[in-house]
């Protein structure tokens, strides 16, 4: 899946909340959760603490005190850890960070889905910015559907905070350049063009506004990756707007 996580105000949003959890009942339980969120950019690759009730991480600002006491306490993911590091290849190191919790990339939408918190879940940093690369760890990483592993890249469709306007956060009005890189990802999504997706900075209209910076829309990669040969099979499940922000998520495969 690729996911338009929000902030932590997405928990006091009945509908999306609600369009979450309908999503992940609609799939077969998974075994466990391997998430690539916009919020951890790590290298050497990097992979989250694996032991249960790990405190999350609230890798936020500027919202009410309650969103610092929420809890997720997910299982025990060490085997998948394991799993995740046997995968790699000699030349892609693997870091354990086992104080390092769920940043809230991973946690909302989850908490969303999986309110119970009875998923192990695991959190990978991505190594690279590098679109080809993801798609490549993405690859790799591809059995572990068949093992009953939901793979998630976490992020949002356009992310433009630094020309957030008055009327995007009173009205919700959706400038051109969200709009425009929303229906250009769609198309090429549509048509499965990963090389199109890769050209994002050069490529796609409403830019440098919808991503002043990669660091959300490049999870993105480890979707199609993750689903060989299926890059045209992407059906969009959630989409619309919050604050002018294209909320689209979808599956692969």
């Amino acid at each position: 899946l690729y996911i338009s996580h929000g902030a932590p105000p997405l928990l006091d949003d009945g509908p999306w909340i609600r369009e979450l959890f309908d999503w992940a009942r609609s799939m077969p339980r998974p075994e466990a959760v391997l998430i690539v969120s916009a919020h951890w950019e790590d290298a050497p690759l990097a992979l989250s603490a694996t032991a249960a009730h790990t405190p999350l991480v609230y890798d936020f600002g500027g919202f009410h005190p309650r969103y610092h006491r929420l809890c997720y306490d997910t299982p025990d993911v060490s085997r998948l850890a394991d799993r995740v590091a046997a995968m790699m290849p000699a030349d892609e190191p693997v870091h354990r960070r086992p104080s390092r919790g769920l940043d809230h990339g991973a946690w909302i939408p989850l908490m969303a889905m999986y309110p119970e918190a009875d998923v192990p879940v695991l959190q990978m940093s991505p190594p690279s910015g590098d679109p080809h690369r993801l798609m490549e760890l993405g690859r790799r990483l591809a059995p572990l559907r068949e093992e009953g592993v939901l793979i998630i890249g976490s992020g949002f469709m356009t992310h433009g905070l630094p020309f957030l306007t008055r009327d995007m956060v009173l009205h919700g009005a959706v400038p051109g350049w969200s709009e425009e890189f929303d229906a250009w990802a769609l198309e090429a999504l549509d048509r499965g063009d990963t090389e199109e997706l890769a050209a994002w900075r050069d490529r796609a209209p409403g830019m440098p506004y919808a991503h002043p910076t990669a660091d959300h829309f490049l999870p993105i990669f480890l979707t199609p990756g993750a689903a060989p040969g299926r890059a045209d099979t992407a059906r969009t499940v959630i989409d619309g707007y919050m604050l002018g922000f294209a909320r689209r998520s979808f599956r692969v495969g």
